[in-house]
């Protein structure tokens, strides 16, 4: 009886997701045509709130509201306040896109969260506002505020539109990893309402691992996209990306005949509303010129371009949307390159930068800024190209902008642990099953044996099946041993991805100062004619900064090797009977000299609260010291940072470090570092103790010494090290040692 109202249960909700499918995948086409059609005022209501729950923001929205609200005036069946509201914020959008047009779009939302109706595709839409007014920044707290709303309710399908456009979000900025996460978690949601939204994510995925550099994740979510059935009914802006995506692929990969076809499918995809039609024709136009200048035939380019912009004069195109990034003056700028035509060229370079940057493109800015700096090179103006290379330089350190070729979204790690976790639960539950048929198995051997004589014949066949099992049970322990094994050996792949990650940003910047090092001296060496002394005493300076900033990263990653290789051998020296009062002292001494020789206008008041009964214990105390060193560092940087922050507020702060040790039981020791700085958030607290885990600047820590101190305190002394803070009023770290 069980097993028929399981079968029942599960029939029941596979029918309403797929229900649930083929209401958020209905054509909008069709029910428009049918909506005159419809034979009563109840069904028309119902037709007309499927349509706006489709498409909420299009021009024919305005007429359908007023329709929809005119039906529940008569009928009064629906709660028609969010769709009042959702018309004043249309209204003022499509006549002025202004600060009005979206706090009143913003309270057409809240109404349709109080009545608890779902509106991924409003949701979504909305994200165009934003960017018409260029409030970035306002954007995402605006879809972090929802997104932690929504997952509290269980909205799956809004929880899935704030993912689309946190992706988005970070798409714009170049942050790739983020980006990918959260596209791949609202495709993963909208399995399980659309089908259509899935298939775009992971659209949107393959092209984001296109932009990242790594081709082979790219072609594998394009590939996986158009492999599904649906995507035959993919058409629009989704479609016209999908081709741009893999045009932009195959012209990275130099396969220039595939990316001209994949440019000509865009132009060739049947998209309806007239503006979207010339906004994706022009990006089109844009991308195949850009194709047709890699293969330098860039006379069949230029009418492609003008054509793209009479397009952008007419309807002034938004630098990015829907199918990607409009890059039409890079575009002009590579045409007029190789015409030689550098004075044009150089106009066009400094428009898309400045696009780029009012548009806050950071994923463009630094590829614009390298394409700077190697035109001035190449025309001579060293002090141009040194400009911009700086600047490059310097927005690559703020991004943290990486080599991608084998990068992988964290999300998609998750994803594979998740299945090998999924794996290894499914042989625990056969692992069970065999050992209860292995304890039924000697039941019947027990009985078998006590009637030998007469069931021996039964008795030889339990032996043998007896044998059957416990030879899978083997196998199935070795399975688990090589998974086992196999998930260290992620951890380990895991590890050294970290460690390289943290040593390629130093040797990147190495390497850039070193090449524009080398470019300044051979300009100083030249043949050319005769510089000025200025300019050479420019030069020198350059290069005095570049070699400044050389040693600077080379000491940061000798400073990642030096902690990892304390990692290995952290706990290995001989253990010494050790007086922690003086360890503490000297170690709050040595960190406080530091940071005041550093910065010369810092002081701060130090507590030292010893329990001078406290016996010598036995530690290795040159661990101990860098564990306490390490702590007292961090305390004293914490109170610098307050102190900062209360002199521009102009508020009253003492700051305060302490260091007190006591034995709290006959069998332990305490050794507590305190500080009265800038606390710290339970999400901070949370990761506190990981390798490479660092909430300082780019360049200043290598997020290892929290980790190294645990590992030291755990590992080499039995201990324990905890944290204690509360954000905005201090932090406590608490040393245990066994006395």
């Amino acid at each position: 009886m069980k097993w028929i109202l399981t079968v029942l249960a599960v029939w029941a909700l596979s029918g309403a997701a797929h229900a649930q499918r083929r209401y958020w995948d209905a054509d909008a086409d069709s029910l428009a045509r049918v909506l005159p059609q419809q034979p009563s005022d109840l069904a028309r209501l119902r037709t007309l709130v499927h349509l706006l729950d489709l498409r909420p923001t299009n021009a024919a929205a305005l007429p359908l509201l007023d329709q929809l609200l005119a039906l529940n005036q008569r009928l009064q069946t629906l709660d028609d306040e969010p769709y009042r509201r959702l018309r004043a914020g249309l209204a003022l959008w499509q006549r002025t896109p202004n600060a009005a047009a979206l706090t009143a779009m913003k309270a057409a939302v809240a109404e349709f969260d109080r009545a608890g109706r779902p509106i991924p595709w409003l949701l979504m839409n909305l994200v165009s506002l934003y960017n018409q007014l260029n409030q970035m920044r306002e954007r995402k707290e605006y879809y972090d505020e929802k997104l932690a709303y929504y997952r509290v309710r269980g909205a799956t399908e809004n929880v899935a539109a704030c993912y689309v456009s946190q992706g988005a979000y970070y798409r714009r900025l170049g942050d790739y990893n983020r980006s990918i996460n959260n596209t791949l978690r609202a495709a993963d949601m909208a399995l399980g309402f659309s089908r259509k939204l899935y298939i775009n994510e992971i659209i949107v995925t393959g092209g984001i691992y296109a932009d990242w550099g790594n081709h082979a994740k790219a072609v594998q979510y394009l590939s996986q996209a158009q492999a599904l059935p649906e995507f035959r009914r993919v058409q629009g802006t989704n479609r016209v990306f999908t081709f741009l995506a893999l045009s932009k692929l195959f012209g990275q990969l130099h396969k220039y005949p595939d990316a001209l076809h994949s440019a000509d499918s865009a132009l060739a995809a049947r998209v309806d509303e007239p503006y979207e039609r010339q906004l994706d024709r022009a990006f089109a136009l844009v991308q195949k010129a850009s194709v047709l200048l890699q293969m330098r035939l860039p006379a069949q380019a230029r009418p492609l371009l003008r054509r793209a912009q009479q397009l952008d004069d007419s309807l002034d195109l938004p630098t990015s949307s829907g199918p990607g990034e409009f890059e039409l003056d890079a575009t002009w700028a590579r045409y007029y390159t190789t015409q030689g035509n550098h004075r044009l060229a150089e106009h066009h370079w400094l428009r898309a930068y400045q696009k780029a940057t009012a548009a806050r493109l950071d994923k463009l800015r630094p590829r614009y800024l390298q394409e700077l700096a190697a035109f001035y090179d190449a025309r001579g103006q060293l002090v141009e190209a040194q400009r911009y290379s700086r600047a490059y330089i310097a927005l690559a350190d703020t991004l943290s902008v990486a080599q991608a070729a084998f990068h992988v979204a964290q999300y998609e790690n998750e994803r594979i642990e998740q299945a090998k976790n999924a794996q290894i639960n499914e042989l625990r539950q056969a692992q069970a099953v065999q050992a209860e048929r292995l304890r039924l198995g000697n039941w019947l051997l027990l009985g078998a044996l006590v009637a030998v004589l007469v069931v021996s014949g039964l008795s030889a066949f339990i032996y043998r099946q007896l044998r059957v099992n416990r030879r899978t049970l083997d196998q199935l322990r070795q399975t688990q041993s090589q998974l086992v094994q196999a998930e260290k050996m992620a951890f380990l792949g895991e590890l050294t991805a970290g460690i390289a990650h943290e040593l390629q940003n130093p040797l990147n910047f190495m390497k850039n100062f070193a090449e524009v090092s080398t470019d300044l001296v051979e300009d100083m060496n030249g043949r050319g004619p005769a510089r000025s002394a200025g300019l050479e005493q420019e030069i020198l300076v350059g290069l005095k900064q570049n070699l400044q900033q050389i040693s600077q990263h080379g000491q940061r990653a000798s400073s990642i090797i030096k902690d990892m290789l304390a990692h290995s051998r952290s706990g290995t020296g001989p253990r010494e009977l050790s007086d922690l009062n003086a360890l503490a002292d000297e170690s709050l001494t040595l960190a406080y000299d530091g940071l005041c020789a550093q910065d010369k206008t810092f002081r701060a008041t130090l507590g030292k609260n010893f329990d001078t009964q406290l016996a010598p214990v036995p530690v290795v105390a040159q661990d101990l010291g860098r564990v306490l060193l390490n702590l007292c560092t961090n305390a004293l940087h914490a109170v610098r940072q307050r102190q900062r922050e209360a002199q521009e507020s102009g508020a009253a702060y003492e700051p305060t470090v302490t260091v007190s040790t006591c034995r709290p039981s006959g069998r332990a020791v305490e050794i507590r570092v305190r500080d009265n700085g800038t606390g710290m958030p339970e999400s901070v607290q949370a990761r506190i103790f990981q390798p490479f885990f660092t909430t300082k600047p780019v360049g200043e820590g290598t997020g290892l010494g929290l980790s190294l101190s645990h590992d030291i305190v755990t590992k080499g002394h039995g201990g324990t090290l905890t944290v204690e803070s509360r954000e905005g009023e201090g932090t406590e770290f608490v040393v245990r040692l066994p006395a």
